[in-house]
């Protein structure tokens, strides 16, 4: 490279010497030459279209669809493409803006986005709630107000430490226990979504040939089969302690599906028992307020609703999206619910008021899946940028971020133990007696009247049991099962994989292969004996710990 070049005169003072004055330097010419100026051109476009992208992200354009049409055919531009949806023309109208901003030295950006602004601003609007919506508000606040959980937790807080660390410690080491029972072919097409039952021992799935099927676990056979839905099935939701004994026709469980519908169903009979239209698109996850009392729906339609189980009306309908929303999760107490969408946004609702109480801002790619933690301020959500995120709802922030699979992560769930199992637990203080060794595994075992074959000795259609083959002897007081909840979380990704992590440090726990590609949905039973998860392969998977033999 040239160096700089400097002029000496040659003019000597007094004493015959050059000094600094007499230093003349020559400036007046192009440093590096052609190549130098062509690299500066190129920079400078670089920053110059870095400017541009970050002008159109902060450029405020309507959201109404016929505003932006409008807006580009004033511009100039087609008002749609080939194959354009509303969002993508709307990211297109950004560009343009960009665009003529840039070209006009930005300071027009500032003028249409002020104006834009404006616009916006204006169109902000309420609508006026229904009567029915009002009462809702008010039982679902007097459902949220007793708090039981903070109960439960205060109580949990008072055990001792060693107490809680050995809770822990049992939970884990039986987690890492973990295997593939097996698998069973569900249905024709993907299996799109698993759930269990509260009693852990019925398994629903929903898959892309519309069916909806109900499994005896651990047998894997086929009890129901419902023809729910004309296009694939989206989401799957039980009736919040569905008693399955109950031979009457009284709600058991939900389907939503590509044909817009979501359908109520008693698993006595194959007719449902009510049809609740609306959405304008294809229905995704489905959920039921914890009090049983209503349903909450997402939709591709850019929105969600909740639903009236008792009248089958729409009680909300609820915007906010800028894309499809997929993901729908009550909190436990019931006060709050939470969205996901397509547009890599999550919010989470007040049912109470109706007010966003917080944007959860922080995915690359579209939330697929989400699930209130039952210590009732923590959510964790699944993307299809392969993360999980853990949200803190007092600290209004993102807490942790999971490198979770490979691929789209497609389901989470956490662990919920099954609270009416704690009926006869034993008063906090007191221990439960042991009466075999305290090393000694307890492990279920095939109840022998259904081992496999008929009784003359030929091959029958078994349906096992798991039976205990030693008395259940805790190691433990009895009534810490109940503090189990919320300890652990499992997620499905479509890298293959069902993981569990632990709620504790958001560390991987155990992997299991489904070899099945695709993972669809993943739940765990509300014993915590079973994991189940739905594959691209047509099939179910059925995990457990070593404690069970099948």
């Amino acid at each position: 490279m040239a160096s700089r070049k400097v002029r000496i005169e040659e003019v000597e003072d007094e004493d015959g010497d050059i000094t600094l004055e007499n230093l003349i330097e020559d400036a007046g010419y192009t440093m590096g030459g052609e190549r130098s100026e062509r690299a500066r051109q190129e920079n400078q476009a670089i920053i110059d279209e870095l400017e541009r992208k970050k002008r159109a992200r902060s450029t405020a354009v309507p959201t109404d669809d016929n505003r932006v049409r409008a807006r580009l055919r004033e511009i100039g531009e087609p008002i749609t493409l080939f194959g354009e949806r509303a969002p993508d023309r709307r990211d297109r109208l950004k560009y343009v803006l960009s665009q003529i901003a840039t070209a006009r030295g930005g300071e027009q950006a500032e003028m249409e986005s002020e104006s834009e602004s404006e616009d916006e601003e204006e169109e902000e609007f309420y609508t006026q709630g229904t009567n029915e919506l009002l009462k809702a508000r008010r039982k679902i606040a007097e459902f949220s107000l007793p708090r039981h959980r903070i109960a439960q937790q205060r109580q949990q807080n008072r055990l001792p430490l060693s107490r809680t660390i050995d809770l822990r410690k049992r939970v884990f080491a039986q987690l890492k226990t973990y295997t593939n029972l097996g698998s069973q072919i569900g249905d024709s097409r993907p299996v799109s979504q698993v759930r269990f039952a509260s009693d852990g021992r019925t398994l629903a799935t929903g898959s892309w040939s519309g069916n909806l099927k109900i499994w005896d676990i651990p047998s894997c056979t086929l009890r129901t089969e419902f023809t729910a839905h004309r296009d694939l099935v989206g989401g799957v939701a039980w009736y919040p302690g569905a008693d399955l004994s109950d031979q009457s026709s009284t709600l058991s469980i939900a389907s939503g599906g590509g044909d817009h519908l979501i359908k109520l169903y008693s698993v006595n009979n194959k007719v449902p028992l009510a049809t609740l239209k609306g959405h304008d698109a294809r229905v995704c996850r489905i959920n039921f307020h914890p009090s049983g009392a209503y349903l909450g729906s997402a939709s591709f339609d850019g929105t969600w609703r909740l639903w009236d189980v008792e009248t089958h009306a729409e009680l909300l309908l609820q915007e906010g999206h800028s894309k499809e929303v997929y993901a729908i999760s009550f909190q436990d107490d019931g006060a709050l619910a939470a969205s996901g969408g397509l547009d890599a946004i999550g919010r989470v609702w007040d049912l109470r008021s109706g007010k966003n109480a917080m944007v959860l801002d922080g995915h690359a790619q579209a939330i697929f899946a989400m699930d209130f933690s039952p210590n009732g301020y923590q959510i964790a959500t699944g993307s299809a940028d392969d993360t999980i995120r853990i949200w803190d709802m007092r600290a209004i922030k993102a807490l942790h971020t999971i490198p979770a699979h490979k691929s789209n992560i497609s389901d989470i769930r956490f662990f919920r133990r099954n609270g009416n199992t704690f009926n006869t637990a034993p008063s906090e203080n007191e221990d439960v007696k042991m009466d075999h060794d305290a090393d000694e595994d307890v492990k279920p075992i095939i109840n022998p009247e259904t081992n496999g074959t008929s009784p003359n000795g030929d091959s029958a259609d078994v349906k096992p049991s798991i039976e205990s083959a030693v008395t259940p002897a805790p190691r433990v007081h009895m009534e810490d099962d109940k503090y189990q909840s919320g300890l652990y979380f499992v997620s499905s990704g479509y890298d293959g994989l069902v993981k569990i992590w632990s709620a504790d440090d958001w560390h991987l726990v155990r992997a299991l292969s489904t070899d099945a590609g695709k993972v669809m949905s993943v739940d765990v039973s509300a014993d915590g004996m079973f994991i189940a998860s739905g594959s691209w392969n047509r099939s179910y998977q059925l995990f457990a710990g070593d404690n069970v033999v099948m």
